[in-house]
């Protein structure tokens, strides 16, 4: 008596064939966050928190609670903290390199006499394959306006395009208008053109970027 051959077997959940209908989704996936500038491509998903925010694999930036904040430091592996600010005292722990720019939030500050140093400092760690942490007192004005400087001096972001991935990723982010004017002349003095200007307004000058909010804010 001749055995019957084995049924065949069912084809495999995982080769579905080509004329298999795509699956389908109940409901839809979050929205992504603010897409990055062009040339920012290959900076990660951002981490953000009240303390602490994500800008690139190798640097984040936060207030004075973050750098002060041995879990979180831990957790985000952070090597290196750069203080910018004259009134924060940071809590030195073992591992972690610190690093201080005396540099108040007013207008008179020359905040632009240390971009080239903070943003190589950045640059080296990064290098390394350490994490940097900047910050100021809030994480708003001083410390966003140097990572700007570094986003345009080691990633090839305009002045633009560094505020806006930095705004992404720390939506309180407003470096005074001083630090704008550095700005500035900076990212004229890497490229030889702006992104950013200065125009006048019924609250004095402030940077082009502004100028519809603060239309706003005067219509209401």
């Amino acid at each position: 008596m001749t055995t019957p051959p084995p049924p065949p077997s069912p084809p495999s959940p995982s080769s579905p064939s080509p004329s298999s209908p795509s699956p389908s989704w109940s409901s839809s996936p979050p929205l992504p966050p603010p897409p990055p500038p062009p040339r920012a491509q290959s900076l990660p998903h951002p981490l953000r928190t009240r303390e602490l925010s994500q800008l690139t694999s190798s640097l984040y930036i936060g207030n004075a609670a973050a750098a002060n904040n041995r879990y979180l430091l831990a957790t985000n592996r952070i090597t290196t903290v750069i203080n910018i600010s004259v009134e924060i005292i940071n809590t030195f722990i073992e591992g972690i390199q610190y690093l201080k720019f005396p540099v108040s939030d007013s207008p008179g500050a020359r905040i632009g006499d240390f971009f080239d140093a903070v943003a190589d400092c950045i640059h080296a760690v990064g290098l390394r394959g350490g994490r940097t942490l900047v910050h100021c007192h809030a994480g708003i004005s001083r410390s966003a306006t140097v990572c700007m400087a570094f986003l345009m001096k080691h990633h090839s972001l305009s002045l633009l395009e560094a505020h806006t991935w930095t705004r992404a990723c720390r939506p309180v982010i407003r470096p005074n208008n001083s630090f704008w004017e550095q700005l500035i002349v900076y990212e004229f003095k890497l490229f030889a053109r702006n992104t950013v200007k200065m125009i006048d307004s019924p609250l004095g000058r402030i940077p082009d970027v502004y100028q519809k909010e603060y239309g706003l804010m005067l219509s209401l």
